[in-house]
This record gives structure tokens, C-alpha cells and sequence, in this order.
């Protein structure tokens, strides 16, 4: 082939685009770095070489630990293989791990309520993700299960958990072994979703957020995986009382008198605490199951914060991890989600705010001011005070439970998992006739709320008929809904016809998770959604039969809400007929329970007559790169005129007694950028002069309920923030001091973005019991 050769023109033209194509990518890596629209939407300032890094979980108590005057930087992952499992015992491996997965706490929404404006500013309390895996003696059959401080799991974050899992273990841990469940607290993080509607609800996909926490989850299983030894499982069952109510009796009425005789409650008001102990009896931690919304703190609140399960969770893990702070320690309490759909923490009951009078009625109105007026109350003097109500109720219940704990668990882990196409299920609904679910759609009493948090437009609950006007906004904005939706959502009026709406990605998922894990006596079913109380009901007894009728006897039938996909509530064919909330938020329509049910009797007959083998993987959901950004834009921080970050701008008082608070505010940064630069750990401490060490002593982190974070918002990159110290009873007098820990986005001009770390400690101030 003859040499090929270029004119003068040729060259410069060929110089000429080489140039143009460098600047082009210069710009462009510019522009992603400073705005966070790059493909996997990093919304981060940081190069990939400055991204977060991960602290192993310490288990040091404080009461032993020499006082440093900073919190423990973090250090790099490191993959620690399993010791060789020994298998000459009767039991499981068990294997516990608790991480933080708190994500930014400012400058996101609060996920659950759906309420523009319900932002984070702040901090409450430390979100965490608790792990437990658990193998057969001879490690081939093992599962996870985890329990996450976050309002649902959505199935972005379970794709790339499984991803990152089998990445880092091969095909140990598989999409039919791992369960992924949220809490469902409403004062967590949005931002993790994928599917239209729950990213309009988070104002946008924060990558940031996600990344922290699927860290975090894949952190506490790495930690349990690691930590796996011989041990032995205990099951018990028992009532709370006290703790929660129906939040739409109404709905819960239309279910047969016949099947609402056998029941004393309207409400499960049962628990399920499983017990894990090693084999010499040392205590490593517990899962508990029970039905209630993680909403008594209510949607007024600005403060992140994993609400009464969480505080249940805090409680349980301080009293057996004496010693360490909050967040730290060996032992690993999970207080999970169950069939809590129509299940309320707040006690006192719906009343109009405006005159008092009750409005538990079909429609959750007041003759004042409507369903705007209409709120649930909890027991206490505030949301706060209801949340540590609810809470330690819970808490007592696992602590007496866990502690009279004596039938063993024991038997083959067998696990089972297809994924669905939930919009196209013939359902059987006897010999002669079936039915089909629908692509997914929301109803009119969706926007109306509940009495735990309304709604913010004029809607009311129990709708059955459309309004022309609403119609005809959402035929102009959306288009118009197909015949074929209308007729099948039937009685529901649709609002928001998801199904049929896909720009710029599907509003709602149309393929779901279904997954059971047995360890031999218990069934775990894994929901993607909340089951109301009689939808739970429905579901395990039909599990049970079905095991039973194959063999498996006697099978305890736990329901783990919120998992592996977001799919919102699932009611009964009943409860669907008069569109309260709950059934208007029943997506793919009024057979859907039929659906579910129908889809675990085929898991849990594939584990009876061990053919899970034979069962079909189903339709893969798929994986979207290019979400929306978030709405709230990274800007520079900037302290005011002559003062620096951390400057403290009140100091404390120079003395306190117990029961009061400690107010310090410092010069602030927006704490969102401590969820990319984690070389904190912590926002702040308490901490306690010790004389005869002459050393100070952290008594308290961000994570103590009895701390608060607040983060003060002002123009142009200033902010302030103030931390309160609420000084329990059990405060020691002494010397004391606060400290805050933050970070500050700087951005030099063409420069990208960096985060920086600073600290600050406050004035020392003397606490007296007297």
C-alpha cells in the first residue's frame, strides 16, 4: 500500500479539530465536575480520586478509648477473606455488621411525606444499616438480610448492591438470597430512585446520596460476612399494645365480617424477634418484625432522623453495647418494617386541629378546612417526644421477647426469588375466572395524604369519581389516559396514569422483586411495598397453607415490608373499593394482593418440593443512566467578612444543669459536602474533661439522640450552624466542651471543585447536677 501523505491545509485542519476536540472534553469534564451531570450522575465536586472513603465499624468502647481531640479519619476498604468455616456444630454461621448510610443532610428532600419544601437541615440522629448473614454449617446454602434506616429500598440501589456484591464475592451472594428492607422512616435522604415519579419526588437523583448509601449497605454486610461464626437462632412471638392504631378503619371495615371476626384488632399487633447467640451464648444481635409507620416525627420536620424504629434500634444496641457510643459496639439490633400500610404510630388519633372534635370518618375530613385539618396526634407532648413514646414500647416488647427466646431455629436455608412483570398477571380468582393487574396508576386520593400527613392540593380520601378540572390539567400536562387503564384501575379514578407514561424514564416500575428465604421453621417473604394489615394477613396465611400442603409444617410467616423495589401500598380487593389512600396508592390495581399471593404460593411451593431450580429468573428490570439532576445546585461556601469556618458566633453558657440545653453556633458550610469529603466521621461531640488523664473524652456523637444538628441557611454560600446538647439525667458534673466538624466547598476559577475539612471547638462550660 502506498505511504499516504497530507498537504499543509490538511495537517493544520487535522491540528485544527484535535484542538477543538480537546477543548470540547476540557469543558465538558468541566462542566461535570462543577455540575454533576456526568452518566452515573456523581453530583460530587470531587475527582474520582477524591471520593469518599470508608471507616471499618470500631468496636472500642469510649469508655476505654485514650480521648483524642479528633474523631478517627477514614481509612480505605479492605477486603478481609472469612476464616475457614468450621462446620462440626448444630445451628448457622452468623455473622452481624452495622454501617452508617446516612447520605446529605441539607439540600435534599426528605423522603416519604412528599411534601415540597420538607428539606433536610440537619441532623436528628445517624441512619444506619444493619446486616445479619447467616449460613448453613457447612456454608453452601447462606443468605443476608438487611435492614436499612432509609424510607424504602428502591431498585437502583438493589441492582448495584447485587452488582458490587458479586463483584467483591463472586456468586455467594445472589438477587435470590439477599434481602434489602427499608425501615420506612419519612426523615431520611430522598434522591436514590430511578423511576419518574419517586425522582419528582426527591427534586432530582443525588448521586451523592446513593452512593453513600449503598457504601454503607455494602460496608455492614462486608462486616458481617467477616465476622461470621457458629451460632444458634431463637424465635419468639408476642403483642405490643399501646403502640399503634388503624389509620383507615374505614377501608379495613369492608373486609368480610366473617374474616374480621377471627381477629381481635385491626392492626397485627404481634412481634417477631429473632434471636442470634454463638455458640458459647454470647449475645450478637436481633431482628424484630412488627407493622408500624415510622412517622411520629411528622412532616413539619427538617432534621434527618430513623424515628421511632430507629430510636427502638438505639436503645437496644446501647443497652447491650455498654459503653461505646452510639452507632459503635459488636452487637446489632434491627427493628424491620412489616405489613404497615394502613398501621399509624400516632395514638391519640385524627381530630380537626381547629376545634378538636374527631375526624375518623370515610374521608378524613374536617368541617373546617377539610383534609388539611384532619391530623393524627401520638402520645407525647411533641413528634419528638411521641417518637421516644412509640419507640421504647417497642424496645420493651424485643427485650422481653428476645430475652425469653427459647425455640430454636433450626433446618435447611433455602431461598427463592423471580423477578415479575406486575402489570401483566392473570390472576385466578376461582375455577371458572381470572383476571388481570394493571400498568401501574395513581388515584385521586393519592394527592389527598393521610392523617399522618396530608396532602397540599384540595383532595380528599375515598374518591371514586373523577373532577373535570383536575382532568383536564392532567390531560394537558400529561395526556390523556387510556380507555384500557381507566376500565381496569376500575373504581379508582386515575390521576396520574404512570403505566402509560415513560419520558424521560417509566414513572413506575413495571417489574418487581417476589423472594422468599426459609430457615427451617420461619419464611421470610421480602414485600416490595406495604401490605396493609388485612393484605398481610391474606398473604401469610396463604404461605403457610401452601407450604403446608407440601409438606412443611407448621412454618411461621414473617412479612419484610418495603424490599428489593418500591411498588407504594398494596390493599386488599375490599379495602380498594372505597380509594382511601392507601388503595388509591395501589398501583396495579384492585387484583394485586391476588397477584402477590398467587406469586409466593409458586415460591413457596418451588422451596417445599425443592424445585426452585426449575423456577424461571423472570424479566430483568433495567438499570437507567441519565436521571435527573438535582434541582438544588453545589455552590461555593463562604464565610462572612473576617471570620473562618468553624469561628463560633455564640458561644455556651459558662454553666449548665442537668435537663437543659446547650446551644454553640458556628460560622458553617453546607453539610451536604460531608457525604462526598467523609474524612469526619461525625458532626460534632460532647465531650468530657477527664483530670486524672488529663485528656478529654467524647461522651456523646451526632448519632445521640440527646444531640441536635442544625444546619442555618443563608444567601450566597454563608451559613451558620448550631449544635444543641440536651443534657440527659445521667450527665456526670464536670467540665465539658463541644466541637463541630465540617466541610467547606472551594471552587479557584476553571478549577474543579475540592472539598475541605475543618473543625472547631467551643468555649469549656461546667455542668451541675444541683
Amino acid at each position: 500500500m502506498a505511504k499516504q501523505t497530507f498537504s499543509t491545509l490538511e495537517i493544520f485542519l487535522i491540528f485544527l479539530l484535535l484542538m477543538m476536540t480537546a477543548i470540547t472534553v476540557a469543558l465538558l469534564s468541566l462542566l461535570f465536575i462543577t455540575t454533576g451531570t456526568i452518566e452515573n450522575h456523581k453530583d460530587s465536586g470531587l475527582p474520582a480520586t477524591q471520593g469518599p472513603t470508608v471507616t471499618e465499624e470500631t468496636s472500642t468502647p469510649m469508655t476505654s478509648t485514650p480521648v483524642t481531640s479528633t474523631p478517627v479519619t477514614s481509612t480505605p476498604v479492605t477486603s478481609i477473606p472469612a476464616p475457614p468455616l468450621f462446620t462440626n456444630f448444630t445451628g448457622y454461621h452468623i455473622g452481624v455488621g452495622r454501617a452508617d448510610c446516612t447520605g446529605q443532610v441539607a439540600d435534599i428532600n426528605l423522603m416519604g411525606y412528599g411534601k415540597r419544601g420538607q428539606n433536610a437541615r440537619g441532623l436528628l440522629t445517624r441512619l444506619f444499616s444493619r446486616a445479619f448473614v447467616l449460613a448453613e454449617p457447612d456454608g453452601s446454602n447462606r443468605m443476608v438480610f438487611v435492614s436499612i434506616d432509609i424510607g424504602m429500598v428502591s431498585q437502583r440501589m438493589r441492582l448495584e448492591v447485587l452488582k458490587r456484591l458479586q463483584s467483591k464475592y463472586g456468586s455467594l451472594y445472589r438477587r435470590d438470597n439477599v434481602i434489602l428492607s427499608g425501615t420506612h422512616t419519612h426523615s431520611a435522604p430522598a434522591g436514590f430512585f430511578q423511576y419518574t415519579v419517586f425522582v419528582i419526588a426527591s427534586e432530582g437523583f443525588s448521586n451523592r446520596t446513593f452512593e453513600h448509601m449503598v457504601t454503607g449497605i455494602m460496608k455492614s454486610i462486608e462486616v458481617a460476612h467477616t465476622n461470621l461464626k457458629p451460632g444458634k437462632l431463637f424465635i419468639n412471638k408476642g403483642n405490643v399494645d399501646g403502640a399503634q392504631i388503624n389509620r383507615s378503619p374505614f377501608s379495613y371495615l369492608q373486609n368480610p365480617q366473617s374474616e374480621r371476626a377471627r381477629y381481635s384488632s385491626n392492626t397485627d399487633k404481634e412481634m417477631t424477634v429473632l434471636k442470634m447467640v454463638d455458640l458459647n451464648g454470647d449475645e450478637l444481635g436481633l431482628i424484630s418484625w412488627f407493622a408500624i409507620h415510622p412517622v411520629s416525627m411528622n412532616n413539619t420536620n427538617h432534621l434527618v432522623n430513623s424515628d421511632n424504629m430507629g430510636y427502638a434500634s438505639y436503645l437496644f444496641e446501647q443497652e447491650k453495647n455498654k459503653g461505646y457510643l452510639p452507632g459503635q459496639g459488636p452487637f446489632v439490633a434491627a427493628f424491620a418494617s412489616s405489613n404497615l400500610g394502613d398501621v399509624s404510630p400516632n395514638t391519640r388519633g385524627p381530630r380537626c386541629i381547629n376545634t378538636g372534635e374527631s375526624c375518623d370518618n370515610a374521608n378524613s375530613t374536617c368541617p373546617i378546612g377539610g383534609s388539611t385539618t384532619c391530623i393524627a396526634m401520638g402520645p407525647g407532648q411533641d413528634m419528638l417526644d411521641s417518637t421516644q413514646i412509640i419507640g421504647r414500647t417497642m424496645y420493651q416488647a424485643a427485650k422481653e421477647l428476645y430475652a425469653s427466646a427459647s425455640q430454636e431455629v433450626t433446618g435447611p436455608l433455602i431461598s427463592a426469588h423471580q423477578w415479575v412483570n406486575m402489570t401483566n398477571v392473570t390472576v385466578s380468582l376461582n375455577s371458572t375466572h381470572t383476571a388481570k393487574t394493571c400498568k401501574p396508576a395513581l388515584g385521586y386520593s393519592f394527592a389527598a395524604g393521610t392523617i399522618d400527613g396530608f396532602g397540599s392540593l384540595n383532595f380528599t380520601q375515598g374518591t371514586t369519581e373523577s373532577n373535570p378540572f383536575w382532568d383536564t390539567i392532567r390531560d394537558q400536562i400529561l395526556g390523556k389516559p387510556s380507555e384500557e387503564i381507566k376500565e381496569c384501575q376500575k373504581p379508582k379514578p386515575v390521576l396520574i396514569h404512570t403505566g402509560e407514561l415513560s419520558k424521560p424514564h417509566p414513572w413506575h416500575p413495571d417489574i418487581v422483586d417476589v423472594q422468599i428465604i426459609t430457615l427451617g421453621s420461619l419464611a421470610i417473604t421480602a414485600i416490595p411495598g406495604e401490605f396493609t394489615t388485612m393484605s398481610g394477613r391474606r398473604l401469610r396465611e396463604a404461605v403457610k397453607a401452601e407450604f403446608a400442603t407440601y409438606g412443611m409444617q407448621n412454618m411461621t410467616v414473617v412479612i419484610s415490608g418495603l424490599c428489593n423495589v418500591y411498588t407504594h401500598y398494596i390493599t386488599t380487593y375490599e379495602e380498594y373499593q372505597v380509594q382511601r389512600y392507601e388503595a388509591a396508592s395501589t398501583i396495579y390495581g384492585p387484583h394485586t394482593l391476588s397477584a402477590y399471593i398467587q406469586l409466593f404460593r409458586v415460591l413457596a411451593k418451588a422451596i417445599a418440593t425443592d424445585t426452585v431450580a426449575n423456577l424461571s429468573s423472570g424479566p430483568e428490570p433495567p438499570f437507567f443512566k441519565e436521571l435527573i439532576i438535582p434541582l438544588i445546585p453545589n455552590i461555593v461556601d463562604r464565610p462572612p467578612i473576617g471570620k473562618n469556618f468553624g469561628d463560633v458566633l455564640q458561644p455556651p453558657n459558662p454553666k449548665y444543669r442537668v435537663g437543659e440545653v446547650v446551644e454553640v453556633t458556628f460560622v458553617g458550610a453546607n453539610p451536604k459536602n460531608s457525604a462526598e469529603n467523609r474524612t469526619h466521621q461525625t458532626f460534632l461531640t460532647v465531650e468530657k474533661y477527664e483530670s486524672i488523664s488529663t485528656t478529654w473524652q467524647i461522651v456523646h456523637n451526632d448519632a445521640s439522640w440527646e444531640t441536635r444538628f442544625n444546619w442555618h441557611k443563608g444567601l450566597l454560600g454563608r451559613s451558620n450552624a448550631t449544635i444543641e446538647w440536651h443534657i440527659p439525667d445521667t450527665a456526670q458534673p464536670g467540665i465539658y466542651r463541644i466541637r463541630y466538624f465540617g466541610h467547606n466547598r472551594k471552587q479557584d476559577f476553571l478549577k474543579p471543585a475540592v472539598i475541605l475539612p475543618f473543625e472547631s471547638t467551643s468555649t469549656t462550660f461546667e455542668v451541675v447536677t444541683t
